[in-house]
């Protein structure tokens, strides 16, 4: 049977996004109302004047611009493993040993290839045993799978069946986990796994802190290890919210140059703000943001965490005011605004558009020269350093 992955599908696996919406596995935090944009956007604007795209030209379905080929790459790899071939699963996760944030986008990919249909992991467990990269696959899908069994709701809402199913199958993925890791002991995806699990096993900080070790020990400044990681020390499970920020702050400050490892701290703030926390201010707040722009700024443009990290950057930049500096990312966003956080206020576009507009207004930018202005031939391009 023929499959096919949408591409927007492929991109919000991918993205580490996992940057721009909070799609961790566990139940999400409860959510503020839908807050509209405060500002008004006056009849007079004219974004294309600040090498910015009209309202019209905005696209809400994306987060970033789409990438063909890393779409048809994800497309010949389902499509393969969908039609009984689990090796070029299998060669596609290898080709990315020692990247461990590449392979672990691709490792996301074949997860969800795998809950569409996955007789060729069951045929590639099979046939190769010994394959760390398989039995860490088998283990994180039983992490989702438990996860899918109980839902996103608060404890008190979960039947008690599903609940006891729940909590047989998480300990299980990481027992599962723990023997993936045998296989390899240089690939760090089983203690991702065990990491991601911890939350949901109930797993304790004195427990935690020997998988948090096993994870940093094989990958120092693995992105999505270091979110479970954060996620792990919030509020709404093992931590407070000073643990959070210190834990996001300690990843930045340790992140290597073109790394979007910094960016973690946008999502602390995202953390915060999605329970009500204030947000950090004075100005110690106020270098950690600019820093974070100058890290970003480091990142290859084809990674894709960074989109979504850009949006998040705007936002945070234009709350704690620095106007000018939250144009500059606008400018590098483009036309590009499905993120999260402005879906968070309503629609997107209009949010997305009116933080524009504040951004221009307050940072008191003028319009740009005409051969720097905004041109509808090139609808996808973006401003670049």
């Amino acid at each position: 049977m023929h499959h096919l992955i949408a591409p927007i599908t492929v991109f919000v696996i991918l993205a580490l996004i996992r940057g721009y919406r909070s799609r961790s596995t566990g139940p999400s935090a409860p959510k503020s109302p839908a807050r509209k944009a405060p500002y008004r956007v006056p009849e007079s604007f004219d974004a294309t004047a600040y090498g910015l795209p009209p309202r019209a030209a905005l696209d809400p379905t994306r987060v970033g611009p789409p990438s063909p080929a890393r779409a048809r790459a994800a497309q010949a790899v389902a499509d393969a493993a969908w039609g009984g071939d689990w090796r070029s699963a299998a060669d596609h996760l290898a080709a990315a040993a020692g990247d461990w944030d590449e392979h672990w986008s691709r490792f996301e990919l074949l997860r969800a290839v795998a809950r569409e249909d996955d007789a060729w992991l069951t045929a590639w467990r099979a046939a190769d045993p010994n394959s760390c990269d398989a039995a860490a696959l088998e283990a994180d899908l039983m992490v989702h799978r438990a996860w899918a069994i109980r839902g996103g709701g608060y404890a008190n809402e979960v039947p008690p069946e599903k609940m006891a199913e729940f909590r047989a199958l998480l300990p299980a993925a990481i027992e599962a986990a723990r023997r993936a890791a045998l296989l390899d002991a240089a690939n760090p995806a089983p203690w991702v796994v065990m990491v991601t699990a911890a939350r949901g096993a109930q797993i304790k900080p004195d427990g935690f802190r020997p998988l948090w070790e096993g994870l940093v020990a094989r990958a120092p400044h693995h992105y999505e290890g270091h979110w479970q990681g954060m996620q792990y020390w919030c509020a709404k499970w093992f931590g407070t919210n000073g643990q959070m920020m210190r834990f996001a702050e300690a990843a930045m400050d340790a992140a290597p140059p073109r790394s979007p490892l910094a960016g973690l701290y946008l999502h602390a703030l995202s953390e915060l703000e999605s329970r009500d926390s204030g947000l950090p201010t004075g100005a110690a707040a106020t270098a950690r943001l600019e820093a974070v722009a100058r890290a970003l700024s480091e990142v290859p443009a084809e990674d894709p965490r960074l989109p979504g990290l850009r949006h998040l950057l705007a936002h945070y930049l234009g709350r704690a005011g620095l106007h000018a500096a939250a144009l500059e990312q606008f400018r590098l966003i483009g036309r590009w605004c499905g993120a999260q956080v402005w879906a968070d206020r309503g629609d997107p576009a209009e949010a997305f558009h009116a933080a524009r507009a504040e951004a221009v207004e307050k940072s008191g930018a003028r319009p740009l020269p005409p051969e720097q202005q905004w041109r509808e031939k090139n609808p996808d391009a973006a401003f670049h350093r």
